[in-house]
């Protein structure tokens, strides 16, 4: 078995025995165990796809790390499915979740220390975070309230907005403040998680929590709006159409343009109110 396939299946194997020590002990039930293997799937599939799609050989250690933690956010998901018309084994989703959450504070230093750092290392530990904050949440909605799905929804929004929308797809400037809002909400869910706080004292505490969230992506999506690229108009054969600045010019790029342009106008539409979107030639 290659390298690169062994990483991934070996993530499937510990994702199953992990499953089958918490069916053992606490119980899971076919719902239980239809999540976590799905999901062990899907981390399998995805990761080996990652590693061929970048070229690499196999995981280095920082990736075993981040294997690890996904390994550990997958018993998290199937505890939470496990626990749906029930109370949830707290004594161990809690201890789950807080090992996950140590380990992200590990997984980057040795990437540094190692010099393994990569951006698929990058990408798989916020996906993992991402997916952990989102199970965390669904955990708690039966405690908080339907608001805190807020919360673990906010990130795949914004992924979601920026496929609609090409200005939001730019690369952000480094931000501490991200990382700290990053790792606060785990922190404050897991904590929310333990059940040890007074109910209103929960829900204030999830509440800071999604606040400092909005403040964070609210901050970012701004960011991107004022920095988002310049359109300038050119003048074509029937009026004048709006293009990205640095957008392709010349004449192939000015006959596509000019023959999108005409195609439009056959509709009627005024010649100056039709080249407004970023169409790349």
């Amino acid at each position: 078995m290659s390298t690169v396939r062994k990483g991934p299946v070996l993530g499937f194997v510990a994702q199953f025995v992990l499953l089958a020590g918490l069916a053992g002990t606490v119980g899971l039930g076919p719902a239980g165990w239809l999540a976590g293997l799905a999901y062990g799937a899907a981390l399998c599939v995805l990761l080996r796809r990652g590693l061929r799609a970048a070229g690499a050989d196999g995981l280095g250690p920082a990736d075993q790390v981040t294997l690890t933690r996904a390994v550990l956010v997958g018993g998290v998901l199937a505890l939470t499915v496990a626990g749906w018309g029930r109370p949830a084994p707290v004594a161990v989703l809690v201890p789950l979740t807080a090992v996950a959450l140590a380990l992200d504070a590990v997984d980057g230093r040795v990437a540094r220390r190692t010099g393994t750092a990569s951006d698929l290392g990058a990408r798989f530990d916020m996906e993992v975070d991402a997916f952990l904050i989102l199970v965390l949440s669904v955990h708690l909605v039966p405690a908080v309230g339907g608001w805190v799905l807020a919360i673990g929804a906010m990130r795949y929004a914004f992924v979601v907005a920026s496929w609609l929308l090409p200005w939001m797809r730019g690369t952000l400037p480094p931000r501490y403040w991200r990382k700290v809002v990053a790792a606060a909400q785990g922190v404050v869910l897991a904590a929310a998680a333990t059940t040890a706080l007074p109910p209103t004292a929960t829900a204030v505490l999830v509440a800071g929590a999604l606040a400092m969230l909005v403040e964070s992506f609210g901050h970012d999506v701004a960011w991107l709006w004022r920095h988002r690229p310049a359109r300038r108009v050119v003048a074509v054969p029937g009026g004048h159409v709006a293009v990205p600045a640095g957008h392709v010019t010349g004449p192939r790029a000015m006959r596509v343009t000019v023959t999108r342009v005409r195609s439009v106008a056959a509709a009627g539409e005024p010649a100056a109110a039709r080249w407004t979107a970023h169409q790349p030639v």
